[in-house]
């Protein structure tokens, strides 16, 4: 591509699922210089989730590297509907899309990135779903030569990433007496935190599911959550992320029993929640399965520096119980100017689908997910602490 003092650049595009396998010791060093990737753009959660929900040559995988070493990389796939698109692989089951690019390397990782995703998007408009505000994807769109649109896209609550005393101490005092109490009772009655070794991830992940639908009972559980492709990308990404300190599984045993299990996700910024279950009996033991969650996860992200607590996209009534920032993630369009028209029809579908999901949930508020089913491919979140 180009040539400067520091070697040469080239952009490249994998197209092969071998290929991408292949890939996995350098992006995992690339995901380890990019300070802004998140868990859901390591390679064990990519390569996993196409596995499981990847369709045959629809892999665009775009790379970047100078002299050979890879500096930036951009995993996309190529869908249809409801208009030609270059979109995010890991799709609607995952929380955050982000570009990766080397630290040390940054502008001409972007430089690179760009003119590749140029070449790749010669007949598609480029869709970036759930782009965080500090993400490098905002460096791509501001060195994009074409078309490009911006929009909001769904609300994450923000925590810092400190102990949980001190994250009671930024509620009122009456909220943190309450949230006191429950952790004593969580105490009082014995409850045990077992983290997963990586040997028992795969039985640890079944339990989680199986609690993650007891819990949901009656109440209209996500679907694909008890499909087995879930369990079984669960189960492969948590492997690898767990081997790596990216992940953990933790049972809570009461009496001996497994009675709730999470996974949780963390990066060098980032710790999150991403999926539990918990038995219906703790409510009758008056047993606050939120707060018990927490705690184990910001002990974990208690060694984070300067780095966040992310309670993950929604702002359901029970986050804000702990004083959360509410952060806004984009939505990123971009287009060869010559598709600019493209551009502004994918512009219209999504403002024709955000205003039908608006009256739907006006009308029926229990509806609220609806937004995400109205736009082809499921836009809505699939997990967090606390999501259907």
């Amino acid at each position: 591509m180009t040539t400067d003092r520091r070697g040469r650049l080239s952009a490249a595009l994998c197209r092969d699922l071998a290929d991408f396998a292949d890939l996995a010791a350098e992006w995992d060093a690339l995901h380890r210089r990019c300070p802004t990737a998140t868990p859901f753009q390591s390679h064990a959660w990519l390569h996993s989730w196409w596995l499981s929900y990847g369709a045959p040559g629809r892999l665009r995988v775009v790379l970047a590297r100078r002299d050979g070493r890879l500096i930036g990389a951009a995993p996309l796939m190529l869908v249809h509907r409801p208009m030609p698109l270059l979109v995010p692989v890991g799709g609607a089951i995952s929380d955050f899309f982000d570009v990766l690019v080397d630290d040390e390397d940054t502008a001409a990782a972007v430089g690179a990135l760009e003119h590749g995703l140029h070449r790749a998007a010669a007949h598609t408009v480029v869709d970036l779903r759930e782009v965080r505000p500090d993400a490098s994807a905002h460096l791509l769109f501001e060195a994009w030569s074409g078309a490009r649109s911006s929009r909001a896209d769904s609300t994450c609550m923000e925590l810092p990433a400190e102990p949980i005393d001190a994250l009671i101490g930024r509620m009122s005092s009456s909220r943190a007496q309450r949230a006191r109490a429950k952790l004593r009772r969580i105490d009082a009655l014995g409850i045990e935190c077992r983290p997963a070794p990586v040997h028992r991830v795969a039985g640890a992940i079944g339990t989680l599911l199986r609690l993650h639908e007891l819990q949901w009972l009656g109440r209209g559980v996500n679907p694909e959550h008890l499909r087995p492709r879930f369990c079984a990308h669960l189960v492969r990404s948590a492997r690898r992320m767990v081997r790596d300190g990216e992940a953990s599984v933790r049972e809570f045993l009461l009496d001996g029993e497994v009675v709730a299990a999470d996974l949780s996700f963390r990066s060098a910024q980032l710790t999150g929640g991403y999926l539990y279950g918990a038995d219906p009996r703790l409510r009758d033991r008056k047993v606050d399965v939120s707060s018990m969650l927490l705690r184990e996860i910001a002990r974990e992200a208690g060694g984070l520096d300067r780095g966040v607590l992310s309670l993950l996209r929604g702002s359901e009534p029970y986050k804000n119980h702990w004083a959360p920032d509410p952060v806004v993630n984009r939505r990123l369009l971009l287009a060869r100017s010559t598709l600019e028209p493209l551009l502004r029809l994918r512009e219209t579908q999504l403002a024709v689908r955000d205003r039908a999901a608006e009256a739907v949930g006006a009308r029926f508020p229990a509806a609220r997910n609806w937004r995400g089913l109205l736009g082809g491919l499921p836009d809505a979140g699939l997990a967090a602490v606390g999501r259907s």
